[in-house]
């Protein structure tokens, strides 16, 4: 089954969930704020998608970080470190296909193409 993680209340997430229903994917939700972020999970994105496409330095939680801590996030293990901390500075929504594959975003025309 396909798994959207992210926080609820995230517009990007919503407009999401509400793609996938439409098109009829079923689906799970993991949401980062009550579930926490799974690390067996973070390290199968940071793998897949690399660290600086997981972490959304765009974001006002990264912009809400003291200088220090964004200069120090320099590669996988302190991008990992990062979103354990704090999970709204992962870019949203992360997607796990069913078929494995993972996105990081939301772009209905590649979506549209996994159907």
């Amino acid at each position: 089954m396909t798994t959207l993680y992210g926080i609820p209340n995230c517009d990007t997430v919503k407009k999401a969930r509400a793609w996938l229903t439409e098109h009829g994917v079923a689906h799970g939700f993991h949401d980062f704020r009550k579930q926490g972020v799974p690390e067996a999970a973070l390290d199968e994105w940071l793998a897949a998608a690399g660290w600086d496409t997981v972490i959304n330095r765009k974001g006002t939680t990264w912009r809400q970080l003291g200088e220090a801590t964004r200069a120090g996030v320099t590669d996988a293990a302190s991008a990992r470190a990062l979103a354990l901390a704090n999970p709204s500075v992962i870019k949203r929504p992360v997607v796990q296909w069913a078929g494995g594959d993972i996105t990081v975003g939301f772009d209905a025309t590649d979506w549209q193409r996994r159907l």
